[in-house]
């Protein structure tokens, strides 16, 4: 297989959590989540710190619903959006926990479980946690305006989410199985308008699902539920289109959390998009469904704009990257 690892020996999520904003919380999947904040700030004086504290909540509350202690895991695999992940980081330094820090932008949550599950699964390390997150205050003035001008957005424009969610991999324990992951490719259409992530990322997503269907010579129809990460109304419908274009058609599998993680009159225009998105529905709603046996299996893709203030400014295009993981209800042999 060309960029598709198989897992002979399916390492499981044994413990995952999520944690989201007063917002998300009202959101439709609200009643999934372990943690709503009662308000975006958390208690803490900056929003940084209020982003670094949901990590910590997501990561303890993850090893906690494992039935681990923070000593037994073994690697901490995170990413997020502000500069040098800092948010990453500094929760790292306070966990005492061997750290890599990753950035695949909004695909972070499947860059961590593909490299987490790959080092899991050749037994290199016991118990491995990954995670990440994204919060709106601290994502919007890095990467657009002041919070304080209220700028009116523009119908292509999504809503960054607060959120944050961690998994924790293992061999041992119970719980969905993380069977291939399919690294993607970085794919750039040309897209400039940093108010327009779906068109993106939208082509790395198809991308990497073609890819992942020609290595595997599996079908949309073997899964319960494709789901992309944080396209959202606009890049969830040139997805599909694009993968018409090569001969495949999801169907009714196929979902975005970006578009279905807010009502309609919660006014976000395209829908959901930061690392939360995709981090929070997997660690609350889909682990919840593999675990009833509601889902046999997902094919679940996070996706990710490789943008920066600078290079934008500079009238660089914005390049998009996506990874398909395979996960799998418990149980099977």
């Amino acid at each position: 297989m060309k960029q598709t690892i198989e897992f002979r020996n399916r390492p499981k999520i044994i413990g995952s959590y999520s944690i989201v904003g007063p917002k998300e919380g009202q959101g439709p999947f609200g009643e999934y989540f372990d943690y709503v904040m009662k308000d975006d700030s958390f208690g803490e004086k900056t929003y940084e710190l209020a982003e670094r504290k949901m990590f910590e909540h997501a990561i303890t509350g993850a090893i906690e619903k494992a039935g681990l202690n923070t000593g037994d895991i073994n690697l901490m695999l995170a990413g997020d959006l502000l500069n040098q992940i800092i948010s990453s980081s500094y929760t790292a330094r306070d966990m005492n926990i061997p750290y890599l820090g990753l950035f695949g932008a909004c695909s972070t949550m499947a860059e961590t479980l593909a490299v987490g599950a790959t080092l899991v699964n050749g037994k290199h390390f016991r118990n491995v946690i990954c995670a990440t997150g994204s919060h709106f205050s601290t994502a919007e003035r890095q990467f657009r305006f002041p919070l304080e001008l209220g700028n009116q957005r523009v119908p292509t424009s999504q809503w960054t989410v607060t959120a944050a969610g961690a998994s924790v991999l293992s061999l041992e324990g119970e719980g969905p199985e993380i069977t291939m992951a399919t690294f993607g490719k970085v794919v750039d259409f040309g897209i400039v308008d940093v108010n327009n992530m779906g068109a993106a990322m939208a082509p790395s997503a198809a991308s990497v699902i073609h890819t992942h269907f020609e290595d595997t010579g599996r079908k949309p129809t073997d899964y319960d539920l494709i789901v992309t990460g944080d396209l959202g109304k606009l890049g969830a419908e040139i997805l599909v289109d694009l993968l018409e274009d090569k001969g495949i058609k999801l169907g009714p599998s196929y979902s975005d959390c970006g578009h279905s993680y807010f009502t309609r009159n919660q006014d976000t225009m395209c829908g959901a998009s930061g690392c939360g998105v995709s981090a929070s529905v997997l660690n609350s709603y889909i682990v919840k469904k593999l675990n009833k046996g509601e889902y046999k299996r997902v094919l679940f893709v996070p996706t990710g704009a490789l943008m920066s203030t600078t290079a934008s400014q500079q009238g660089e295009s914005i390049p998009g990257v996506s990874h398909a993981i395979v996960i799998e209800a418990g149980g099977r042999k």
